[in-house]
Parts: C-alpha cells; sequence; structure tokens
C-alpha cells in the first residue's frame, strides 16, 4: 500500500484517487493539501463545512476556493448514496453557508482522508527545503502538498512510500519560486523574463517554449 497526497481546491484529482482506491488499488490514506483557503482541513477535521470566512489571493492561485465542486461526489459515497442526504446539505451550505456531516459519515471520511493546509511562508520554506536538500524546483501548489505531507508524517509516524500529485511547472509561477529559492532582494529589480532566465539557470531545465515566445 501506499500514501496519495494531492494539493487541492476543488477536489477533482484526489476524488479520482478515492474512486481509484475503490477500485482495487492499493491505496491507503489520502492526504488533502489545502492553502490558506483550509476549509477542506476544516471539514475533514470537524465534518463542518463553512464557507462564511475569510477568502485568501495566494500564490498558489489554483487552490483558491471555497466551494469544492467535487465533494458531493464523495459525500454521496461516504453516506451510501443517499441522494436525498446530498441535497439536504447543499441546501444547507446555499441557505446558511453551512453544513455538518452526521457521526457516522464523518468517521467515513475520516478514515479516509487526512487533512492539512499551509499558509504562504510555509509553502515558501517547502520550495527552498526541497531545493536545498534534493536540488529540485517545485511550485508553489506542490510546495502546499510537501509541507502537508511532512506535517503528515510527524503527526502520525505514517512513513510509507507516498505520491505526492505535482500540480503545475515552477515556470509558471516563476517570481514566487525564485523568491523561495534565492530570495525576494535577488529579484527584485528583474522583469518578468529576466527572471524566467534565472530560475532556468538555478533549476537546470529549459523554460518552456509557450512562456518564453510571451515576450515576442
Amino acid at each position: 500500500e501506499f500514501n496519495v497526497v494531492v494539493p487541492t481546491g476543488n477536489f477533482g484529482n484526489i476524488l479520482a484517487a478515492f474512486y481509484a482506491k475503490n477500485m482495487g488499488v492499493p491505496i491507503d490514506r489520502l492526504i488533502c493539501a489545502s492553502n490558506s483557503n483550509n476549509i477542506l482541513t476544516d471539514f475533514i477535521k470537524t465534518g463542518v463545512y463553512d464557507i462564511r470566512r475569510d477568502f485568501y489571493r495566494t500564490i498558489s492561485p489554483s487552490m483558491d476556493i471555497l466551494i469544492s465542486s467535487n465533494l458531493e461526489r464523495l459525500l454521496f459515497e461516504l453516506c451510501g448514496r443517499q441522494d436525498h442526504r446530498i441535497r439536504e446539505w447543499m441546501t444547507e451550505l446555499k441557505d446558511t453557508g453551512k453544513y455538518c456531516l452526521d457521526g457516522e459519515s464523518l468517521n467515513m471520511l475520516q478514515s479516509t482522508l487526512w487533512g492539512g493546509s499551509a499558509d504562504e511562508e510555509q509553502t515558501l520554506k517547502a520550495i527552498r527545503d526541497t531545493y536545498r536538500k534534493h536540488n529540485y524546483i517545485i511550485d508553489p501548489h506542490t510546495a502546499v502538498g510537501k509541507w502537508v505531507h511532512d506535517r503528515y508524517v510527524e503527526e502520525t509516524g505514517d512513513t510509507k512510500k507516498t505520491i505526492l500529485v505535482s500540480t503545475a511547472s515552477p515556470f509558471k509561477f516563476p517570481k514566487d519560486v525564485l523568491k523561495a529559492v534565492i530570495g525576494m532582494e535577488s529579484i527584485q529589480d528583474r522583469d518578468d523574463f529576466q527572471i524566467l532566465e534565472e530560475l532556468a539557470s538555478v533549476s537546470g531545465e529549459d523554460i518552456p517554449p509557450g512562456l518564453m515566445e510571451l515576450k515576442d
């Protein structure tokens, strides 16, 4: 068995891993990683989905989501495919801004998923530490997953092999990634294309053609 970590806001790829697990793939724990918009983390820990909270624009923007549109598909499985329960929860969410799982559904949720989150500084630290330890550069979304997985191991002692679903090229987020790796002072006077070139030099990887051609 192995674990799977997915940085997610919309709950799509981690739902796919849940289906794969139930189809027989030897997956043990699904580790759901959130950024500062940590509504999924709170939901997994408490069973309460509450959108009445601050919304943050982060350096991992694909995860800046408060209503995860794939989550009801998981809930459908957790409650024994009782579609009326899903309607009730979604109606509560629309009318009151939150809903609460029953005890049995929450137990099912927590037996499969573990949730954690990373704020902006923790995300940058994960990029920096991964580069220094492994000479490998990750993007901010992947860094959220890396940070959360490290916390999962610390808290649970579970060190089995784990797949971290990497989300995007670090070249899509060159300024934040390079800031994490070499520091803000070193890049503050450079334009975006100079930053891309510096990131290519540091990483030893080529700039994706689609990004490099933007300047022309």
